[in-house]
């Protein structure tokens, strides 16, 4: 599954980050804006979102057929208004993904949360996420 293709990521514009260490980006535009004229929170956290998908996915491999995996929960901090571009960034650790990998395939099911920053154009750390997914076997 290729994160950007998903209709709703596609249609908001969320694509590949250029920028090293980052994974995903929302271009700099107007649209993205609210009344203050910094990025909107919905924009922030669809990027989020989009992101610790990325990173679930990243983190499973080839399983990612095999899987129905949903958002349980959603949290998060804005840290500082955010302007211009976005770029974003997820991992999940060695020990977590080995613990997701052994549920699924002991339970069939697991959950895992992923931690998401996000920066803006300037490198200000606006946003931090945590997303719980739930994963189930097909």
């Amino acid at each position: 599954m290729e994160i950007t293709k998903l209709p709703f990521n596609k249609f908001i514009g969320i694509g590949r980050s250029q920028r090293e260490g980052f994974a995903l980006s929302l271009p700099s535009e107007n649209r993205y804006t609210n009344h203050l004229g910094t990025v909107h929170a919905s924009a922030l956290m669809a990027l989020a979102e989009a992101t610790s998908g990325e990173a679930l996915l990243n983190a499973i491999g080839n399983l990612g057929d095999t899987i129905i995996p949903v958002v349980r929960r959603f949290e998060c901090k804005f840290r500082k208004p955010a302007s211009g571009s976005i770029d974003a960034r997820a991992a999940i650790p060695d020990a977590t993904r080995d613990r997701l990998l052994s549920d699924l395939s002991t339970r069939g099911r697991a959950s895992v949360e992923i931690i998401v920053d996000l920066h803006d154009e300037t490198d200000l750390h606006c946003l931090t996420a945590t997303v719980e997914w739930f994963i189930a076997r097909r």
